[in-house]
């Protein structure tokens, strides 16, 4: 237990302050006597990253006002603000009767039980909405009982205001918050309505009546948040009709399939319990719930018999798992970034599979050009050149373009007959393979398929050809490596293109190399634009798969 830091003592001048009681991502919590008036309270340390932000700083003072008007039996009262010394502290009521989540993992909550509990968060939260403020972080361990075993709803709003509504990570996947009980919406940083709470609160209800969540909890914080987004969750088969069906369709991961707040929520609920556990479920679960008239009407509606015996109703459920993840990313320690950052909100599927038909078509394309039909030239480039011409030629001149492009130029002598042309030193060693070869004369042109004949892999286009292949392969092995160690991000996405587009040129040019065809602009550049195309395709494939499988350490 850590004691409060001198500026805290010094802010708080009417207070005895106690041990540090509580920590999570969004403070901590000390506990505290008021002396003038006696009173028992809690104290709660704010993130220092609030005395940083100025604007953020003014967000959570507005905050502070609402919350300490909100006055209702569920809600943990909030007694005074204070920001003085660079502390943003909230005092609020101390609870002593523990929390459900401690309460859940000991001894467990009957099935009618967890549903009055669940109704008093509800009341609580529909009361915070109407006066314009949302939760945003509901789970068993935000959820404090009185001595007196009244439920009461903490942290209201303090995620809403340090993180915007957003749901914050590290880089490395470590999450602020409780990805276990986190909406879709929230974790895609998509404008948030009650329906965000409701999804909370029914996420809560889930575990107390099943002991489990309703997605697999493996992976890590990023992999369960992306289950959050892109799955459904799992059925609630052991739980009798129609509360299963309420559960369900209040953590349907589009809002507008959700209940459109927690009252009417809590309506469905209360009724669903009525038909399950009979008439006067709620008087004899012992909860003590402040209910809207509307609430306590559908909780005693008359019902048939309950068709569950009543010995299987009355066993107490318990959490499978004590401690469901590692303890929370503090503020100050890492760079948080919103969740949505790093999640995607499309499958990776597609794109792999664009990358690999745009990869096909990168490799059949080189193979599928029709061949042009020019006259061979079959030379010795090391050597003069002859071509034959007609016998009226006085002047003779030999163009080499590779792809459209010139690479050498010679003019010729007349020897019998024969243009012999003899090519600069450089040219020599540059074609391979296969080259366009223009011959002008004074009486004409003609044009040929100039083919040395040395081994087509020794020349410029030969190896230049071999080592552009390697140099793209390696290096977008490389760049893949770093985007599935997230050590890379959208910039891996912009530098794929061009390498990707130097790989189809190299795919285009070594087989025409190598079998002796003319290597043209229009495919080349085809090629490049595929492979550009299936390289860009598979860097967003392998970002997104990393985000959604990387084994990183959860936050609570």
């Amino acid at each position: 237990m850590t004691t409060p830091t001198p500026n805290v003592a010094a802010a708080l001048p009417h207070y005895d302050l106690g041990p540090q009681i509580g920590r999570g991502g969004m403070g901590v919590v000390y506990s505290a006597v008021h002396r003038p008036l006696n009173r028992p309270v809690a104290i709660k340390r704010l993130p220092g990253v609030l005395a940083e932000d100025e604007r953020m700083s003014a967000r959570f003072e507005h905050e502070a006002r609402l919350l300490a008007r909100l006055d209702h039996p569920h809600i943990v009262p909030v007694y005074d603000y204070v920001r003085d010394r660079g502390e943003h502290l909230l005092v609020m009521e101390k609870l002593d009767g523990g929390t459900v989540w401690s309460r859940f993992t000991a001894e467990g909550f009957t099935p009618a039980r967890s549903c009055a509990l669940v109704l008093a968060m509800l009341s609580g939260l529909h009361a915070a909405h109407g006066a314009g403020v949302l939760h945003l972080d509901i789970k068993p361990k935000n959820l404090l009982f009185t001595a007196q075993g009244v439920l009461k709803v903490a942290d209201f709003g303090i995620s809403q205001v340090v993180s915007e509504g957003a749901t914050l990570v590290t880089h490395a996947g470590q999450v602020l918050g409780t990805p276990a009980y986190l909406s879709p919406e929230q974790a895609l940083g998509n404008p948030l309505t009650p329906a965000a709470d409701v999804y909370g609160a029914g996420t809560v209800l889930y575990e107390l009546l099943s002991g489990r969540l309703p997605f697999d909890s493996g992976g890590g914080a990023l992999a369960m948040i992306q289950r959050h987004v892109h799955q459904d969750p799992r059925p609630l088969g052991e739980v009798p009709e129609p509360l299963a069906s309420v559960v369900m369709r209040a953590i349907q991961r589009e809002p507008r399939h959700r209940y459109r707040n927690a009252e009417t929520f809590a309506i469905d609920l209360a009724g669903a319990a009525a038909a399950v556990f009979g008439r006067e479920w709620l008087v004899r679960a012992g909860v003590p719930v402040h209910l809207t008239p509307q609430v306590a009407a559908a909780s005693s509606r008359p019902a048939p018999d309950p068709a569950e015996r009543r010995d299987t109703l009355d066993v107490p459920v318990r959490a499978t798992i004590v401690e469901q993840v590692p303890p929370v990313v503090r503020f100050g320690q890492e760079t948080l970034v919103p969740a949505h950052e790093l999640l995607e909100t499309r499958p990776a599927r597609w794109f792999a599979l664009a990358a690999a038909l745009l990869a096909v078509l990168l490799v059949v394309l080189p193979f599928a050009l029709p061949d042009r039909e020019l006259p061979p030239l079959s030379a010795d480039l090391g050597r003069p050149v002859p071509v034959m011409v007609p016998a009226d030629t006085t002047t003779a001149r030999l163009d080499v373009r590779l792809a459209g492009f010139q690479v050498a130029e010679a003019a010729g002598t007349i020897e019998n007959g024969a243009a012999v042309f003899e090519l600069p030193g450089a040219a020599r060693w540059i074609v391979g393979g296969a080259v366009d070869a223009e011959v002008t004369t004074n009486t004409g042109g003609k044009s040929y398929s100039l083919r040395p004949t040395p081994n087509p892999m020794i020349s410029i286009m030969g190896v230049g050809s071999a080592v552009l292949l390697l140099f793209t392969v390696a290096y977008l092995e490389s760049l893949l490596r770093s985007v599935r160690r997230r050590r890379a991000g959208t910039a891996a996405i912009v530098a794929s293109a061009p390498l990707g587009f130097g790989l189809g040129v190299a795919v285009l040019f070594l087989p025409s190399v190598l079998m002796r065809h003319e290597p043209q602009l229009t495919p080349a550049l085809a090629c490049g634009v595929l492979g550009a195309g299936a390289a860009v395709c598979l860097t967003i494939a392998t970002r997104r798969l990393s985000s959604r499988v990387r084994r990183s350490p959860a936050g609570t």
